[in-house]
């Protein structure tokens, strides 16, 4: 009988009490709804938990410039008004409000990925699971999407102490611009995203013919899918593409990002896949038995994320739960029916071709091959797990690659003002 998972699970129940503001779509409180139903299945008998710790300011510097963490340490919805100039210089705006206790917030989800990072590079769980995390649109300097630290580039920070190559994998509807473009030079961290493409939709990358450049050339797979995508659609692409993806890269880590908009009925979304088509995913990866750090991302139906990362958990744990949901304090919020599936609409049409999908396929499968062999790295000396006693913005970057400015001055577009609120990750 297979050894059962070693599975670490992060939540802080301060996460319910951030607030991004009455008509913004991210709604910290998924966090808690999800949380509530995971301890009402029993889930949580399955895991090590732990309460997250606040990423030090210095730890968010090993991604972010000094300047942007400093602005974000010190700004308040009561001092914004005298900081206009670094509010405009790192693209705070509605999207990305100023709320009470930011920093707080970006610390804790920031420090879960972190701290699941390292106990997956010390062998103490097989996969580590931060639903707060995997706010992937945040530049080197600059907030986007909702996302003001990007915890999945620190995390992919820390495994690489560790291991030679690490696979990041992202599932949201929204492309994982943040991450690819740390990453966009380098062959030690394979980006790969599943996103909506074209129309204008946020952010605007992810073409497919963008695939890294330099020592990174083809370490950049880009899945660009159209309106209605559903569950066959999605998964004729995604089980080949990284089928091949793990059999050439040989990744030692994988971070999984694990966006729900993805999910029919999103409120930002346009995508048409079920619960089980989403959570298929996630099963598919877990089988490689590769360490994992699984986080969350988008979602801005929240009963519905909470569904969709209960359910994922269940799958992480080798767990299958109830149809019936159990009570819970959130157990209005899943009315009518109180149920744990998420249904595709039966109406609404996928707009890729079996033409374009027969082309993804082709195109992406054509890239990969133009990987010789999973590329070595040098692992003579192994840095040491970040701690810190004291703050400090005068240490040395440690970033694998100068950040690729060129490469995202070159994908910016231009946004109609009416379309912001479809923004996020």
């Amino acid at each position: 009988m297979p050894r059962r998972n070693k599975v670490c699970y992060f939540y802080d129940s301060e996460f319910q009490e951030f607030y991004f503001g009455q008509n913004h779509p991210m709604k910290p409180q998924r966090l808690a709804m999800t949380h509530h139903l995971v301890l009402g299945y029993g889930l949580h008998k399955q895991m090590d938990i732990y309460r997250p710790r606040k990423a030090h300011p210095a730890e968010l510097a090993q991604f972010h410039s000094d300047e942007y963490v400093e602005f974000l340490s010190r700004v308040t919805p009561e001092t914004q008004g005298t900081m206009l100039q670094q509010l405009r210089l790192f693209n705070i705006n509605e999207d990305c409000p100023i709320f009470d206790n930011m920093f707080k917030y970006c610390q804790v989800y920031a420090g879960a990925s972190v701290e699941g990072a390292v106990r997956l590079n010390h062998g103490t769980c097989d996969i580590a699971i931060n639903w707060s995390g995997g706010l992937h649109h945040a530049k080197k300097a600059e907030a986007s999407g909702f996302c003001y630290v990007n915890d999945l580039v620190l995390a992919i920070l820390e495994l690489l102490k560790y291991h030679a190559r690490v696979l990041y994998l992202d599932i949201d509807i929204h492309h994982g611009d943040g991450v690819e473009e740390a990453f966009y030079l380098s062959d030690r961290v394979m980006t790969v995203s599943f996103h909506k493409y074209g129309d204008f939709f946020f952010p605007g990358t992810g073409d497919i013919q963008d695939i890294g450049e330099m020592n990174g050339k083809y370490y950049t797979v880009n899945v660009p899918l159209k309106d209605g995508t559903n569950d066959e659609t999605f998964h004729q692409l995604f089980k080949p593409i990284m089928a091949k993806v793990m059999q050439v890269f040989q990744p030692g880590a994988i971070v999984l990002q694990c966006g729900a908009d993805s999910l029919a009925n999103d409120r930002l979304g346009c995508f048409n896949m079920s619960l089980r088509g989403h959570g298929e995913a996630i099963s598919f990866m877990k089988s490689f038995g590769v360490p994992m750090l699984v986080t969350g991302g988008g979602g801005y139906t929240k009963h519905n994320v909470a569904r969709c990362w209960t359910y994922e958990t269940a799958i992480l744990t080798d767990n299958q739960v109830s149809e019936q949901l159990p009570k819970s304090d959130y157990h209005e919020y899943f009315s009518p029916d109180f149920s744990l599936n998420v249904s595709a609409h039966k109406v609404m049409d996928d707009h890729n071709t079996r033409a374009d999908v027969e082309r993804i396929l082709r195109t992406v499968l054509q890239q990969l091959s133009q990987i010789p062999h999973a590329p070595s790295a040098g692992m003579s000396y192994v840095p040491p797990d970040f701690k810190t006693p004291q703050f400090n913005y005068d240490h040395d970057e440690e970033s694998m690659e100068e950040r690729v400015g060129r490469y995202a001055r070159s994908h910016l577009i231009i946004k109609d003002p009416m379309d912001d609120d479809a923004d996020g990750p």
